[in-house]
């Protein structure tokens, strides 16, 4: 994946131009440091070094965000590689919330779906709220009460 840039146009405020220059995105994996920092920090759920690494393998695309140096956003993709995929992980700072990065990082994700994923595939995402919001703008729909997402969490190994 290469380095590009995504901010431009109308996700920036007036207010945050001068800060313009200080972000730029990475179309990479975060690390398993980001990856478990981010999602702690942006109050996703936890996962364990371990789980993080694996996940992270499952990967089809990915964006992280940086300001000055660090890891402040990000992004992923995740699926079968051809019928099935799921937008996931999508996490920015509390520091640098408000300034169209989660727009952004889904600018970036969405980009790549048009341009990589064969037609007929099925891009799903679970959404919290308000973050519905900005997935509605990129074209998801709720699916309710047709169908509902579910989820499992394993808690303990299997002797």
């Amino acid at each position: 994946m290469a380095n590009n840039r995504y901010f431009m146009g109308s996700i920036w405020k007036a207010s945050d131009k001068m800060e313009q220059s200080q972000y730029s995105t990475a179309s990479r994996l975060p690390t398993v440091e980001e990856y478990l920092h981010l999602r702690s920090v942006a109050g996703l759920s936890a996962f364990s070094p371990e789980a993080a690494r694996l996940g992270l393998t499952g990967t089809v695309y990915s964006v992280v965000v940086m300001h000055r140096g660090a890891a402040i956003g990000m992004g992923r993709l995740i699926g079968d590689g051809g019928c099935f995929f799921q937008v996931v992980d999508i996490a920015v700072h509390p520091d640098h919330q408000g300034r169209g990065l989660g727009k952004t990082i889904m600018q970036t994700i969405m980009s790549y779906v048009s341009r990589k994923l064969p037609v007929s595939a099925y891009v799903s995402l679970i959404a919290d709220v308000p973050a519905n919001k900005l997935y509605e703008k990129f074209g998801f729909k709720e699916t309710a009460p047709r169908s509902l997402g579910m989820a499992y969490r394993v808690t303990s190994a299997e002797p």
